[in-house]
């Protein structure tokens, strides 16, 4: 079973390799790039989306050639589908907002159908079946959202990625590890392009997969075997994009602008700001409060009831803080 884990990680992050960059050919050759604008996207030359494509396929392959399927695993690949048809056909600039809500919701459907929803054993069904379209469709737009600068959404994705590779092993969910080992594996080679300077974008395509794949992995696990608050821990492990929907909505709704709006509010965009417009720094830093906030997860998962609240109010508390510190940036659009 190591050597089937090992052999689909780095089957997916080599097929990522080789893959991200004919996908970057193919989007300059139609066109299908993130222009700079001088107000929200300041890259000095057109960057190319289509890299989540080529995060999709190395994934794909990776899963088709080293792993036995079943209905759970083929919900997945359905879903997951669906949503990169969904973001492609966004890429190309041929999707307003509502159709692709639309298609989301279709993903999740096909996931609620094969049983892949949350299990909150204390609250009624149809309770678990809300929070978990809220969850899935959340989480895809939470990384779409979050991919904001380069490396940022793509590393992410690989450190919650390998927290819940962690839990699946303790699991014994195997299903679940391959499925993050693929997902890992391609993300790292495509971050070897995405990272600053970057030279392709996942676009929505990438970013919408990833968010629903991550979302989905993370409900398919027990997290109460040894603390019965043990299910706070997902919202842990992928607190970054979380945080940042959640932030962002706040802002947008506040000015008075749709939630869908492209607006300069986000933390991390505030951050950069702070630090001196430095994306590397910004990144890095992002990279561990991601890695902090996974940790404190982890321990979520063995902790008691009282440690529990605990580290949610100092992790809660320091978030706030941090938001109300960057909200006096000044992000005016010049």
């Amino acid at each position: 079973m190591v050597i089937q884990l090992t052999l689909g990680f780095f089957l997916a992050y080599l097929l990522a390799l080789v893959g991200t960059p004919m996908a970057r050919d193919a989007a300059l050759r139609f066109g299908v790039v993130d222009r700079p604008d001088g107000q929200l996207k300041n890259h000095e030359q057109p960057v190319a989306y289509l890299g989540g494509l080529a995060v999709f396929v190395a994934f794909l392959l990776s899963i088709g050639m080293t792993f036995a399927f079943d209905e759970e695993l083929l919900a997945m690949l359905l879903a997951s589908t669906i949503v990169t048809m969904v973001g492609l056909i966004d890429d190309f600039g041929a999707l307003t907002p509502k159709p692709k809500v639309i298609g989301q919701a279709v993903a999740v459907f096909v996931l609620l159908k094969a049983g892949v929803m949350l299990h909150i054993i204390f609250i009624p069904w149809w309770a678990r079946v809300g929070l978990t379209i809220l969850w899935l469709v959340g989480m895809s737009n939470a990384f779409n959202l979050s991919d904001i600068m380069d490396g940022l959404a793509s590393g992410l994705g690989v450190i919650a990625g390998t927290y819940l590779l962690v839990v699946a092993l303790d699991n014994g969910r195997m299903v679940v590890a391959f499925f993050t080992v693929a997902l890992i594996g391609a993300l790292l080679g495509f971050l070897r392009f995405n990272f600053h300077p970057a030279v392709i974008y996942l676009g929505d395509c990438g970013s919408l997969f990833v968010g629903l794949t991550l979302g989905a992995l993370a409900m398919v696990m027990d997290y109460t075997q040894y603390n019965p608050l043990g299910f706070l821990a997902p919202i842990f492990f992928l607190a970054l994009p979380l945080i940042d929907t959640v932030y962002v909505s706040i802002l947008r709704f506040r000015a008075g602008r749709p939630v869908y709006f492209g607006s300069p509010d986000h933390f991390p965009l505030r951050l950069r700001r702070k630090l001196g417009d430095s994306t590397v720094k910004t990144v890095i830093l992002s990279y561990v409060a991601a890695i902090v906030f996974g940790a404190m997860g982890l321990r979520v998962l063995f902790a008691s009831v009282v440690e529990t609240i605990v580290i949610c109010g100092i992790a809660a508390l320091a978030a706030i803080v941090i938001l109300f510190w960057l909200a006096s940036v000044d992000m005016e659009i010049k």
